[in-house]
């Protein structure tokens, strides 16, 4: 009896990765090419803009993205000086993080790109499908707890 084999052309977790990863992807392909950003610095712009003033450890767990990732972007938004820090008074090993004019009129830029970007790629797809994709990842999403 020969062993079982996973093909990863069908193992659902493997095509999620690829499509979520390509769709990243194509969409770094406007901030990069409008602002010079990388994922991690677009995640941490779009957290802070969406949320307001967050420290590193929340943006972290907002944005899904390891600590030395974080700390990379955010050095980055700040030298652009489109980020500051400001030490918490009670903790001195906390900063708080916000952007600053220049930092959210870059986000601002970007909210209306990030929705015509997204209204393309649903565009792709039928009403039903659209239905399909929004409630099977809305179901995954709170079988594993991230909703």
């Amino acid at each position: 009896m020969e062993p079982e084999i996973l093909e990863l052309e069908s193992f659902l977790p493997y095509r999620l990765y690829r499509l979520a990863d390509a769709v990243s992807r194509e969409f770094s392909r406007i901030y990069k090419d409008r602002h010079g950003l990388t994922r991690p610095e677009w995640r941490t712009l779009s957290g802070l803009g969406q949320l307001g003033t967050m420290t590193a450890t929340e943006l972290g767990e907002q944005s899904a993205m390891h600590k030395t990732k974080v700390s990379r972007a955010v050095a980055e938004l700040e030298r652009r000086r489109w980020l500051t820090r400001k030490t918490d008074e009670n903790d001195r090993r906390v900063e708080h993080l916000a952007l600053t004019k220049a930092g959210l009129a870059a986000y601002r830029e970007m909210v209306p790109l990030a929705k015509a970007f997204e209204g393309e790629l649903l565009a792709k797809l039928s009403v039903e499908e659209r239905a399909a994709v929004v409630g099977g990842l809305a179901a995954l999403e709170v079988a594993l707890g991230e909703k």
